[in-house]
């Protein structure tokens, strides 16, 4: 049995937008609602929420959502903080993890189910999408990295990982843009929602 899990980041402190940007309306329901909404419509088996710095008022939006949830102390520290304290929250049978960043709410549910059939094809560690020779996310990371993401350079993030073992890295070209567009100030706010 393969056990496929999403880790979704929602730790971080929103500084560039000067609000918290998971929470603001996006289609009907706020952004992390709708990026949550999409991995959950997936063939993905369980989602890890990880929190911080709006760990309240963001658990009060989705409360209610069929998803888990840890809690990143060390979210002041970057991303990849948020991705070594969902990993560590996986349970031991997790075969792999598709690490969502919470600001990406277009990235549709085939072209997740499409990245989690690659990685079980193939014989690849390390599963990333790709749209017009531009690499996104979500990023399939094989749990046999999760002790050596938790040594990576914090600066570099997953990126890293991809630089240390190249040969483990697997590329999949979707026709969909949504994995590049992330949301991070106000003008990229503007332009998701028009």
């Amino acid at each position: 049995m393969k056990h496929n899990r999403a880790i979704i980041l929602a730790a971080g402190a929103s500084r560039r937008m000067k609000q918290q940007k998971l929470l603001l309306p996006y289609r009907g329901r706020t952004i992390i609602e709708t990026t949550i909404g999409n991995v959950l419509a997936s063939d993905v088996d369980s989602t890890m929420v990880v929190l911080g710095a709006s760990r309240d008022e963001i658990l009060s939006v989705i409360g209610k959502m069929p998803v888990e949830h840890c809690e990143n102390v060390d979210h002041a520290r970057g991303m990849l903080s948020s991705v070594i304290c969902g990993l560590k929250a996986l349970p031991g049978d997790t075969d792999a993890a598709l690490v969502f960043p919470g600001d990406q709410p277009d990235i549709p549910p085939e072209v997740i189910n499409k990245l989690i059939r690659t990685f079980h094809r193939s014989s690849r560690g390390i599963v990333i999408p790709k749209h017009h020779h531009r690499r996104g996310h979500p990023i399939v990371v094989n749990m046999k990295y999760r002790d050596v993401i938790e040594h990576l350079d914090p600066e570099k993030g997953l990126r890293s990982l991809m630089e240390l073992f190249p040969d483990d890295v697997l590329e999949v070209e979707v026709d969909h843009p949504g994995i590049l567009k992330d949301i991070d100030t106000r003008q990229d706010y503007l332009n998701a929602t028009k």
